[in-house]
């Protein structure tokens, strides 16, 4: 897999949009984190030029068995380590698995968002 078709991935779950919010941060590596989004909240982010892992919301009663059963799986970069995870892309993680996880993330992203944001979002999916 590579940054397009996890940009496309990521892209095709209901209301997601991405940006790349720290223009003025002071490192490169930080400037090229291509964060995504459902409605405010963040699902998924990762650096867009280097491609070497992403750092996914995660249900933390299921952060503990993915740690032991994959070595690619680490504590959330940079975020709070009780909801976030990291997942390398270059990793013992199958590509389908990877992908479920973004899926099980944008879902509890989603399930943060106010009354308000989710009938938005929900107008926003409907032909």
């Amino acid at each position: 897999m590579n940054i397009e078709e996890f940009r496309n991935f990521c892209l095709s779950l209901p209301g997601a949009h991405d940006d790349f919010p720290f223009g003025k941060a002071s490192s490169d590596y930080d400037r090229n984190l291509l964060v995504f989004y459902v409605a405010d909240k963040w699902f998924c982010f990762v650096n867009a030029e280097a491609f070497d892992f992403c750092t996914l919301r995660c249900a933390p009663e299921e952060i503990g068995a993915l740690r032991e059963r994959y070595e690619g799986v680490g504590p959330g970069w940079h975020m709070d380590k009780r909801h976030w995870i990291s997942v390398r892309f270059d990793s013992d993680v199958p590509d389908g698995v990877l992908l479920e996880m973004v899926r099980k993330s944008y879902e509890l992203a989603e399930a943060k968002l106010t009354k308000r944001q989710r009938s938005a979002l929900a107008e926003r999916i409907e032909p």
